[in-house]
């Protein structure tokens, strides 16, 4: 007699449970080590440029802190290069989704900071070489 799921009837060999739980199991997402995603984020970083100014923005120092917590929930604190920049509303929309992007994020907040104020002191040296500052 074949029976539908949703019968009371129907009965379910405890083996077809302990197949579905044990393929539940082996396809579960492994833990991501915190130090690896927020190595992607660096990297995903340096592909998002200030339109004004051809350096990236983790180059730039726009990027003052990046905090990765399980199971995969990130914060990052940046700034831009002052309150009146033209991308204000777009560039933090921007650096979220990248972050979203990436492989052991499941949540992101970008924070936009204005303390301390964006300096040309904040760059790093490959940023100033690239600018002509030095």
């Amino acid at each position: 007699m074949d029976t539908h799921p949703t019968d009371p009837t129907h009965q379910t060999d405890p083996t077809d449970l302990i197949a579905k739980a044990s393929a539940e199991t082996t396809t579960a997402t492994p833990p991501v080590d915190p130090s690896d995603v927020e190595n992607g984020i660096v990297e995903a970083l340096k592909k998002v440029f200030d339109p004004e100014i051809p350096v990236n923005i983790y180059e730039l120092g726009l990027i003052y802190s990046i905090q990765v917590n399980p199971p995969g929930g990130v914060a990052v604190r940046m700034t831009l290069t002052s309150p009146a920049c033209p991308v204000a509303g777009s560039l933090p929309p921007e650096v979220e989704a990248k972050i979203l992007g990436l492989p052991g994020v499941t949540d992101a907040k970008v924070d936009v900071v204005w303390e301390p104020p964006w300096s040309p002191a904040m760059m790093s040296d490959a940023a100033k070489l690239q600018l002509n500052l030095f």
